[in-house]
């Protein structure tokens, strides 16, 4: 066998079409440090305005946190003050609220001006209301009670008032004793017509008492006895009635009473004789053409003309006067 060479001498010897298969193959990864940009050079300048801006921005957020804060104080102030206008346009309204109703009630008492019974119309009570008022005048609380003492007040008086309509208009009993008494007290003081020697602590005709002196208590059974007639219920009527006065005119009443020698029993019986025209002490009261009966009513004793003077001067200074109320 020959060569190539052999057979082509002088040539190169053709070449196979083939090729024979090339084997490629990657690099061997090769591993080192990280390629590295070169450093950028940042001015001053440009630092100066960063740390400006960030200083700007923190100062912004600052100046927006405080502002909240002030915002919220003064919104919180605001609210406090206009509580406190509404709470003085309040007070304004109960104090005029209160005015009035006061004003109402010392107007409906002075209508009673020249009323025989000084006591009818509480002014203490009524004065110790405004007093409370004036101390209470920032209580708004306190006010309301005030206010609601003065309408009951108010109520209280009226209900006096209606009632003596009332009683003057009536006679329950169908006695002498009460349509005199309600002519004597313009309807103000009552009648009751029962047994009343319990109540009176005695064998009486008649008596009031302290604890209610609108009120006089007469016994319907000695009313019922044979020698009773209208005209000695009539001069009983005043008797009790002058007990009346001198229980609600205390002041008056003490200094006439010393003319009696503090007796408050003949007092009564001489106001009845110096104010009922006729009334005598002692009566003589026929009962038949042949029967009749002495009756002594009273204490037994028949004053004076000095005496009845003292009865007039202190009669005509009995009764309400409308007083100033402060605060």
């Amino acid at each position: 066998m020959t060569s190539p060479q052999d057979e082509y001498p002088g040539q190169t010897p053709p070449q196979p079409s083939w090729a024979p298969p090339q084997v490629y193959a990657a690099a061997p990864p090769v591993f080192g440090p990280p390629a590295t940009r070169p450093p950028r050079r940042v001015s001053i300048g440009a630092i100066v305005a960063i740390v400006l801006l960030a200083l700007g921005l923190l100062g912004t957020a600052a100046f927006l946190v405080v502002s909240l804060l002030m915002l919220d104080t003064a919104t919180s102030r605001i609210e406090d003050q206009q509580d406190r206008i509404d709470e003085q346009d309040d007070l304004i309204e109960k104090r005029e609220t209160f005015g009035a109703a006061m004003n109402g009630l010392l107007g409906s008492a002075a209508e009673l001006d020249g009323n025989l019974f000084a006591d009818l119309v509480p002014v203490y009570d009524y004065q110790d209301i405004a007093t409370n008022a004036w101390l209470n005048r920032w209580d708004l609380a306190a006010m309301d009670d005030d206010l609601a003492a003065v309408e009951e007040a108010a109520a209280e008086l009226q209900a006096v008032r209606d009632a003596a309509g009332t009683q003057a208009a009536t006679n329950a009993s169908g006695s002498v004793y009460e349509s005199v008494t309600d002519q004597l007290g313009g309807g103000f003081v009552a009648s009751v017509v029962g047994d009343v020697d319990g109540f009176c602590e005695g064998d009486v005709l008649g008596c009031v008492s302290g604890a209610d002196p609108f009120t006089i208590h007469y016994d319907a059974a000695d009313a019922a006895v044979p020698y009773m007639t209208d005209w000695l219920e009539t001069g009983i009527a005043y008797h009790e009635f002058a007990h009346v006065l001198q229980f609600t005119n205390p002041e008056p009443t003490e200094t006439a009473v010393a003319s009696f020698g503090g007796d408050v029993e003949t007092m009564a019986d001489c106001f009845a004789l110096t104010y009922l025209s006729g009334w005598t002490l002692d009566h003589t009261v026929w009962t038949s053409s042949y029967q009749y009966w002495e009756v002594s009513l009273g204490y037994g004793y028949t004053c004076d003309e000095p005496q009845r003077q003292v009865i007039r001067d202190w009669y005509g200074q009995l009764g309400y006067t409308p007083v100033t109320i402060t605060q």
